[in-house]
Order: structure tokens, then C-alpha cells, then sequence
């Protein structure tokens, strides 16, 4: 089966994360910035774990300074996703990365990945659509700058609010305040955890900002009261099966739970996270899936309909979505 040709929704991917390596090395050598360290001998990037990771990711997006330079990010990754049969994603989007959380840089940022979006539709037929993310270790007052950011531009491009990074720092509760806020502006909502902050960080997330989709959340099947609960719920995971697996959250396929979470009936979709750290794609995480759990073309076909369920673009968007599923 070519995975590519399989129209595919995904819910989880980092526009910065998505950077491919060589559209980040060229803009360091354009501006003179010494990216140094941050790239293997294969030209990808390098990292040790998930704290080093976080340390390369950061330093890659020091070369991202104006609107234009995210212009081009964007078309590159919808161009990378396009390709995968991607016919609609989600992407994380955060001001702290664009204008330092700054409201007037912001809007400027998001001008220009919006344009980019908007050719991409037309010329590649990817629908992308935004979820603002504060970053977790930044604080949890940074992260109300964030979320002004969010109520400020929410509307027909930024239709979620998020919530990213390490997930041993800060308590899901000290981030409240800008989920509440981020409800009222009509923010769908999702939280990474479940990934280094185990099953705990899943129930804090669920308690304390009342999403309705969960980045990751596989470690969940350590408690089998919380997959009940996920399952009554009807709590979305986005999985990320290859970021798990890259970064040692998992030792091999075998022993991903991904495969358990859906047998408990829990609402299951899957996406890349940052594909290019992680040396994965789209169609690769499929094709995966199949060599080791057997799923077939009908539950692909299911995985991107609870995906396009689960995803916060408009009910117009959802049903223009939903025919080119049904095309296929």
C-alpha cells in the first residue's frame, strides 16, 4: 500500500518543530548565526534526550526572527506535508517564538503564516489551520501573554489554544487561569502530557484545564481507572508513536501502547509532533503501524475520521474535509 496516496488529518505537529534542517542551516548561514552542535553528520538534527531536545529545538528557532521568515517555514512544512497526503493539519503556533509573546509582533507573525497558509491551500489543496501554544517552561505568566495573544487573534485561522514542553516543570493548576481564559474566547483545547509526566499528568490535565484532547497521553495506560475515564470522556490522544519512540519514551513499536489505548476504546489519532528531529513522516508512522500491529486501510480510514471529529476548524471547514475523505 502507498501510504502517501491515503488522505491523511493530523492534529500534532510544531510549525518551528517541522523545520526541515536544511531550510534552518541556510537561514544561519544567511545571518551569521552559529547553530554549531545542534546538527548530526547526516545533516538532521542531533540531541540526547528530551531535555537536550528542547535545548536544539530552541536553538534552531533563534534563527527565525521576522514574519518572513516564518512565511517561508510555513510553505516549506505544508510542502512536506502535502506530499505525505496531508490534506489538513493543525499546527502548533507560539508567540514566544514569534515577537517573544509580544501581542502587535505577534499579529505581524501570524499575518505572514496565514498568507503562507492560505497559498499553500491553493496551490498544494493542505488545509492548516492554528492552535496557539504556550510553552510550559516558561512560566506560568508568560504563558497569560500567550493566551492574550490567543483570545486576541482567535477566529477562522487560530482556533485552539495549547500547551507545550516540560512537562516536569510548573503544575497543570498554575496554568488555569489562561485555559479558562482561553475557553471563554471559544478555544479548542488540548495539553501535551502523558508523555514525561506520566499517567498523573494526564488526570492533573484533565482536572485543571478541562481539555478535550491530550498531546500524547499514552502513558494513561499505566492506570486503567484513567482509561476508563478517557474513554467515558471521550478524550482525544494525538499519538505520536515516532517522537515517543525517538525519544526513548518507548524501547521499540512492540512496546508502544498506541494499539492497546485503541483495543480500550480510547479515541485514538496520530501525528508526527516534529518529524524532522525525529526522522519520521506521515505515510512512515502509517506504514509502521501496519508492519506492526496489522492495521489495515478501514482503521486508517477511522483514525482520520476521529481526527477530523476531534479537530477544532469550523464545521464548513470539517464537511469540505470530510469529502475528500470520502473521495478516498
Amino acid at each position: 500500500m502507498d501510504f502517501r496516496k491515503i488522505p491523511k488529518v493530523e492534529l500534532h505537529l510544531h510549525l518551528e518543530g517541522a523545520a526541515p534542517p536544511s531550510f534552518i542551516r541556510a537561514l544561519a548561514a544567511r545571518k551569521h548565526i552559529d547553530l554549531s552542535g545542534i546538527f548530526a553528520p547526516n545533516g538532521g538534527y542531533s540531541f540526547r534526550d528530551f531535555k537536550d531536545f528542547l535545548r536544539v529545538y530552541e536553538a534552531a528557532c533563534t534563527v527565525l526572527t521576522n514574519p518572513q521568515d516564518f512565511h517561508d517555514l510555513t510553505l516549506a512544512v505544508l510542502e512536506n506535508s502535502a506530499a505525505q497526503g496531508v490534506v489538513y493539519t493543525e499546527a502548533f503556533l507560539s508567540p514566544d517564538f514569534c515577537g517573544g509573546g509580544d501581542l502587535a509582533a505577534w499579529r505581524d507573525f501570524l499575518a505572514a503564516i496565514e498568507a503562507a497558509a492560505m497559498r499553500a491551500e491553493t496551490e498544494m489543496g493542505i488545509t492548516m489551520r492554528g492552535c496557539v501554544t504556550a510553552i510550559r517552561h516558561f512560566g506560568p505568566e508568560q504563558s497569560r501573554r500567550i493566551m492574550r495573544c490567543a483570545q486576541e487573534t482567535a477566529g477562522a485561522f487560530i482556533e485552539g489554544f495549547g500547551i507545550a514542553g516540560d512537562e516536569k516543570i510548573f503544575h497543570f493548576k498554575d496554568f488555569a487561569y489562561s485555559f479558562d481564559a482561553a475557553r471563554e474566547a471559544c478555544l479548542g483545547l488540548t495539553a501535551h502530557a502523558g508523555e514525561w509526566g506520566g499517567a498523573q499528568s494526564v488526570r492533573d490535565a484533565l482536572e485543571y484545564l478541562h481539555v478535550t484532547r491530550l498531546g500524547h497521553g499514552v502513558r494513561a495506560i499505566e492506570d486503567p481507572a484513567l482509561v476508563e475515564a478517557l474513554v467515558a470522556r471521550g478524550t482525544v490522544l494525538e499519538v505520536c508513536p515516532g517522537s515517543n519512540l525517538a525519544l526513548g519514551l518507548y524501547p521499540s513499536w512492540q512496546t508502544h501502547p498506541i494499539d492497546a489505548l485503541r483495543r480500550a476504546g480510547v479515541k485514538i489519532t496520530v501525528s508526527t509532533d516534529d518529524p524532522p528531529f525525529f526522522e519520521t513522516s506521515m505515510s512512515k508512522e502509517y506504514q509502521s503501524l501496519a508492519d506492526h500491529f496489522e492495521w489495515d486501510a478501514s482503521m486508517f480510514d477511522m483514525l482520520n475520521r476521529t481526527a477530523l471529529d476531534a479537530a477544532f476548524c469550523s464545521d464548513t471547514t470539517r464537511a469540505a474535509l470530510a469529502k475528500r475523505l470520502e473521495v478516498a
